[in-house]
Order: structure tokens, then sequence, then C-alpha cells
């Protein structure tokens, strides 16, 4: 039989806190013994967070955990800025599109890209280095975005709640401004992190057949998988705000392609060094 360790146990006695899934939630995905998939499986965003602090060392201690993700080549090409100052956070919310819970949650982290640190490094070693490349740029997004992941699921795994904020990219100028970042350097998201006041579903996932194919892009079956998946959408929405929403997951997606395109990005990065060639 195989042994669970002591993480293992920690982590169903924390899932035998939760009351049982619902039948959607079944649905996003199957039940395994492995209380590590169980926790990703259980993923939500949480907006809602209480008072409660998270303690200083395991603070430290999940950002450490962040630190041990996946990074291109050792190059760590991140920074992150714990914003603490209750002006600033404030004024985060502000540029974020009113999302109160920048604010609310115990901590609040904004997740840099950063071509400023390693290119310097190497400069110092002795390269005559070159910037700008949109490689460098997809290497410090990638390696942000990896970090930010591990240290979600160990928060996760602690029974803290989590909120990735996109809106940070509505304004990076303003934000860059707030927080002095350099040149080299972007904002690609926020993290709020803090001990949940809320219990949302999970939310469905697409099947796998969709995003997962074997040796080449064949779509033949999407659409007719999409369409159901868009009916257990429905399903979910009505569910979570009790019949008040109706929309699917297609539905949802269209104003990402329409309106909300923040084409000011593509500017605001070359000006800042990256992505120019």
């Amino acid at each position: 039989m195989r042994q669970i360790g002591t993480s293992g146990i920690v982590l169903l006695y924390f899932f035998s806190l939760r009351g049982p899934m619902t039948a959607i939630q079944n649905k996003a995905f199957n039940a395994s013994a492995n209380p590590v998939l169980d926790l990703l499986s259980r993923h939500r965003s949480i907006r809602k967070f209480t008072d409660q602090k998270i303690p200083a060392e395991l603070l430290s201690n999940l950002l450490h955990a962040g630190q041990c993700a996946a990074t291109s080549s050792h190059v760590q090409a991140y920074t992150l800025i714990h914003v603490v100052d209750t002006v600033k956070r404030e004024r985060l919310v502000e540029l974020t599109g009113g999302q109160g819970y920048v604010a609310s949650a115990s901590n609040f982290f904004v997740f840099c890209a950063d071509m400023k640190r390693p290119t310097e490094a190497a400069a110092r070693a002795g390269a005559e280095i070159i910037t700008g490349t949109t490689e460098q740029l997809l290497v410090a997004s990638i390696d942000s975005a990896m970090m930010a992941q591990n240290l979600v699921v160990a928060a996760e795994s602690e029974g803290l709640g989590i909120c990735y904020i996109g809106g940070i990219r509505n304004d990076p100028a303003a934000v860059s401004d707030l927080l002095d970042l350099p040149d080299q350097v972007y904002p690609v998201f926020g993290l709020c992190l803090g001990y949940p006041d809320q219990d949302p579903q999970v939310k469905p996932r697409l099947p796998l057949s969709v995003i997962v194919k074997t040796d080449s892009y064949n779509s033949e079956q999407d659409n007719a998988l999409i369409d159901g998946f868009d009916a257990t959408m429905e399903t979910y929405y009505s569910e979570r705000l009790g019949g008040n929403k109706s929309s699917n997951w297609s539905k949802q997606l269209k104003p990402l392609f329409t309106s909300k395109l923040r084409l000011h990005l593509k500017e605001f990065l070359e000006k800042r060094g990256l992505g120019r060639q």
C-alpha cells in the first residue's frame, strides 16, 4: 500500500474540513487518492478574505517555495513587489478597475518580469549584452508566471486563498510609476493572498481531448466538445449565481477579443526596453 507522508495527511485533513463537492464540481475532474492532485484540482479564485493576517514565517516559506519553480537557464527573471503601503494598495484598487480585494487581502504582490538584473549581471561578467528581444520578454514573463503558480500551490496547501489580478496591465505605466519600476522591468500581474471568507465552487475546465492533441493539431471534434462544455458552464453559472446569470464559456470570451484588448501594451513594453526586436 502506498504510504502518505505528513504533508499528505495535512492536505487530507484540510479537505475533510470542506463539504462534499457538488455534481457540477465533480465533473471538473476525476477524484484522486493523491492529495497533491486533489489540491490542484480544487483550485478556486478567492475574492473575499477574512481579516486574519498571514504569519511572517509562513509567508517567507511560501515565497521560497515560489522561488523553487523551474526557471529558464536559471535566469530567475522576476521581481516581486510586496505592496504593504495602504495608500498604494488603494491606488492599485483604482488602477485594476475597482477590485477591492487588492486592498482587503492579507498580502498583495505585483509580479514583475525583470530583465534588468540578469542583463546587468551578465554585463558585469564581461558580456557585450543585447537587450530588448522578444525572447527575453517571453522568458521573463514565463518565469514570473511559473514562480507565481508554485507560490499559489504552496499557499493553497496551507488553506490560503488566492486571486490573480490581470488588471495590473490596465495601466501598466501608472503601476510602474507607483512602484518605481525601472526600464527592463514590467508588471505582469498581481496576486492576492489571504484566508478565504467564501467557499465558491470549482470552475469546470475544457475536456482534455480539446486541449491535448497527439502528434499534430487536429480540431475536427473541438466544436462539438466545446458545445458540450458551454452547456456545462451554463449550469455552473446558474448554480453559482442562483440563476441570475445566463452565460457560457464561449460568451464569456467575447469581450476579450472585442473590447478588452489592452492595445497600449506594445508601446508601453517598447518604451521600457522590452520586446523591441
